[in-house]
């Protein structure tokens, strides 16, 4: 895939990635333990290899495991997977084209359980069609430890056409009960946020949402203030990776789409 955008860039470097401090209420040796007993249904997800030594897009599953089931868009494809893996190999090509940040290309991202230990290992995941979302108690408490031992969550392609709908809802119901802490709420985010301008400065957050209804740029943020949960609404920036190299998709859409895609890996990794 090559096509890039069409603005000057800054190549900038980026510390390596070493992501996660462990929370001192934490046992590395549990998770060392538990993460070498972790078995899935089927044999393509969870980690195959540690590569947490580069960069490496992280999916969320949720829901029953089908081993076997066609994976991404189509027929009979489950939620979670949707642009899946077109649209994580495009934007680590991308980022590996715009800076110096070491990224391990040419593989499919890794798809965990929020209550994999694995899942710790790398500082950014994806998690998609949160209106389908079911998780358990387990996978709740999961992804609470992710995000409080410094993961970086972005949900995406979700959407309500009038008004904060039934999607909506039931993804809140679930931040709710992985955080009922008064101080985590869903908040809107306003394009002064160091998101937007960590490394392209973005200039509106008015963008072309998929769905007909502008999109909202919403987060949920740690008690010091790091953005932990970055929420696009009525948007879904993954379909705009995933089909970047095809001729009919608009390409200041996609330009867009990777601009946001780069802010938000290079926030992940940095904060």
């Amino acid at each position: 895939m090559r096509r890039l955008f069409a603005i000057a860039l800054l190549i900038l470097a980026i510390a390596p990635a070493v992501f996660f401090a462990a929370n001192e209420n934490s046992s590395d040796k549990l998770n060392e333990k538990a993460g070498a007993t972790f078995r899935y249904a089927d044999e393509r997800m969870g980690e195959k290899q540690d590569m947490s030594d580069k960069f490496m897009f992280a999916r969320i599953h949720f829901g029953p495991v089908f081993p076997g089931v066609f994976w991404g868009d189509g027929r009979g494809a489950p939620p979670w997977s949707h642009d899946y893996p077109e649209a994580g190999l495009h934007l680590r090509k991308i980022l590996t084209e715009l800076s110096k940040t070491q990224v391990h290309n040419d593989i499919n991202e890794y798809v965990f359980t929020f209550n994999d230990p694995n899942l710790c290992k790398y500082p950014f995941a994806y998690l998609c069609e949160v209106g389908f979302m079911d998780l358990s108690e387990d996978e709740i408490k999961g992804m609470r430890e992710y995000l409080l031992r410094g993961g970086f969550l972005l949900v995406d392609d979700f959407r309500d056409q009038r008004g904060r709908g039934y999607e909506f809802q039931n993804f809140a119901e679930y931040v709710k009960r992985a955080f009922p802490e008064e101080e985590y709420q869903i908040k809107p985010l306003d394009i002064s946020h160091p998101i937007f301008n960590c490394f392209f400065s973005i200039k509106t957050l008015d963008v072309n949402g998929n769905y007909g209804v502008r999109p909202q740029f919403l987060g949920v943020e740690d008690k010091h203030g790091r953005l932990m949960m970055m929420i696009n609404y009525n948007y879904d920036v993954s379909d705009f990776w995933q089909w970047s190299n095809n001729p009919f998709q608009p390409i200041e859409d996609s330009n867009t789409a990777y601009k946001f895609g780069v802010n938000y890996v290079f926030y992940s990794m940095t904060h």
